[in-house]
């Protein structure tokens, strides 16, 4: 990637951060996350479950879907918030273990 190229994507990386910030401080509370998970979930939510708007509750369902795809930096986010238990995580991650051997 030329130097031009690589800031045109970190420009488009900021301006939908930017976007889902946005639209997730102009939510319901109901369906409210931190800016904490915001940041850290963004690239998680754009790979996976930008077909549903931040604030919906179907992203809260397609973020829990995808599970054991989501990235640690999400996933520690998500537990620090009280989204997820740590039980919760750990159970995951030794159901996809066992069912990977």
């Amino acid at each position: 990637m030329t130097f031009i190229e690589t800031r045109k994507a970190a420009q488009a990386i900021a301006a939908s951060t930017l976007a889902l910030i946005g639209a997730a401080t102009t939510a319901g509370d109901a369906f409210a996350v931190s800016l904490g998970v915001q940041l850290a979930c963004a690239t998680d939510y754009y790979a996976h479950c930008s077909a549903y708007s931040p604030d919906s509750p179907q992203v809260r369902s397609c973020m829990r879907a995808v599970g054991n795809g989501l990235s640690k930096r999400c996933v520690r986010a998500l537990v620090a918030a009280g989204e997820v238990s740590a039980t919760e995580v750990a159970r995951r991650r030794g159901s996809s273990r066992t069912a990977a051997k």
